[in-house]
């Protein structure tokens, strides 16, 4: 024990590892990340892994490795927050008081809340570029395919960058058609939404692709069941249902945050999704001043993504210490988050907006930004996770 500001960081992804390296940088306190992972995932690379256009290995490292220097990591899971007390308690039994306290847990992959699709997933046609060993079970079962029909499902908000259910749909159909095979494939989008992604420049620009790659789209639909005996599933939108058989299934579940946050009364009390319930622009607990969240597990008002966390970690940051210092939380962060879409083997749509819809491009006054690009295929393949595993974990981007 020190005299220093005891901080605990809930979570090891990108989001507590990216806040953990910047506390530590700035010497706020004695810091602690639990996180029981041993093995840390890009996340983003897992379409570009089902898609075909990066290997496995490139998006996973050892967790003691991305650790940044001077953090202690505590392998360990979170069983319950007493915010009253200031203190976690963990699954070992121990517990961890604090005075300090960012919740990064991300979201959970709630497969079992669409009755059938664990089972589905476990056949060999079930993939998904939504958790790292189906992405990776995707890659050859895509690239092998010659005929048949494929169902690629997109997930209802809140979703963690939900739309990228899309990336190797986009990937897959490119391929199959450079090898001459699109023509003997049925390809199904399901999504659950009216237009592709919903803020009007991106749509025009990704409707083309759909159409360009002759995609049935089911717009407005939600996946309700799944048979995977059958290879079929039930799609519908209120009384009116459809069935689709498949040979091959690209699902993304229903998600919401852990429920031990709702559990533990950080979430609001009407949140049916259990989110950690902060200011969207300060990221600090409505009803816990020494309590933040970022990432995911947040109430942040904008479509989650993990391009997102890299301004809120900055804000997060730049308020705890301002907290700490007794002065009021002044940083406000805007909603800014990105969504890269791989609508080819080459190309990609940038997508980059705030909370209110409004494009917010990196580069100010290039407005077109968004548009197909294969500088945007460079920035998300090569250059981002470079920037990823070399700066943001390590609290310098």
């Amino acid at each position: 024990m020190t005299d220093s500001p005891r901080i605990v960081v809930i979570g090891g992804g990108n989001a507590g590892l990216s806040v953990a390296g910047r506390l530590h940088r700035l010497r706020l306190g004695d810091i602690t990340v639990i996180e029981p992972r041993t093995i840390h995932v890009f996340a983003p690379l897992q379409s570009h892994i089902a898609g075909g256009t990066a290997r496995a290995s490139e998006a996973a490292r050892n967790q003691a490795d991305v650790i940044p220097a001077g953090v202690r990591w505590l392998r360990d899971e979170v069983f319950t927050v007493d915010a009253e007390a200031r203190r976690v308690h963990l699954v070992s039994g121990g517990h961890l008081d604090y005075d300090q306290l960012v919740v990064s847990a991300g979201m959970r992959m709630a497969w079992e809340q669409i009755p059938g699709l664990p089972e589905a997933m476990a056949a060999p046609s079930g993939i998904s570029n939504y958790d790292y060993e189906l992405a990776a079970k995707a890659s050859p079962v895509l690239r092998n395919l010659r005929s048949g029909t494929v169902v690629f499902t997109q997930p209802p908000e809140p979703a963690s960058c939900g739309a990228a259910a899309q990336k190797p749909m986009y990937l897959a159909c490119d391929w199959w058609r450079a090898i001459g095979v699109r023509d003997d494939l049925r390809v199904v989008f399901v999504c659950p939404d009216p237009v592709p992604f919903g803020i009007p420049a991106v749509d025009d620009e990704l409707r083309p692709t759909l159409d360009a790659y002759d995609i049935e789209v089911r717009y407005s639909r939600d996946v309700r069941r799944v048979d995977a005996d059958s290879r079929t599933l039930v799609i519908g939108r209120g009384d009116a249902e459809e069935t689709l058989a498949y040979d091959v299934l690209h699902a993304v579940p229903p998600q919401r945050a852990p429920e031990w946050i709702a559990g533990s009364g950080l979430a609001a009390s009407d949140d049916p999704h259990g989110f950690v319930d902060v200011d969207p622009e300060t990221l600090q607990h409505t009803r816990h001043p020494e309590v933040w969240a970022i990432g995911d597990a947040a109430t942040v008002a904008t479509r989650r993504s993990g391009g997102a966390i890299r301004p809120q970690a900055k804000v997060l940051v730049r308020n705890m210490r301002a907290a700490l210092a007794g002065r009021a939380p002044s940083a406000t962060y805007d909603g800014y988050s990105v969504v890269p879409f791989t609508v080819s083997r080459g190309t990609v749509v940038f997508a980059e907006f705030d909370r209110k819809g409004r494009l917010k491009p990196t580069v100010p006054f290039w407005r077109s930004l968004y548009r197909e690009r294969r500088l945007s295929w460079i920035a998300d393949r090569r250059v981002l996770p470079w920037v990823y595993w070399h700066l943001i974990l390590r609290g310098r981007a």
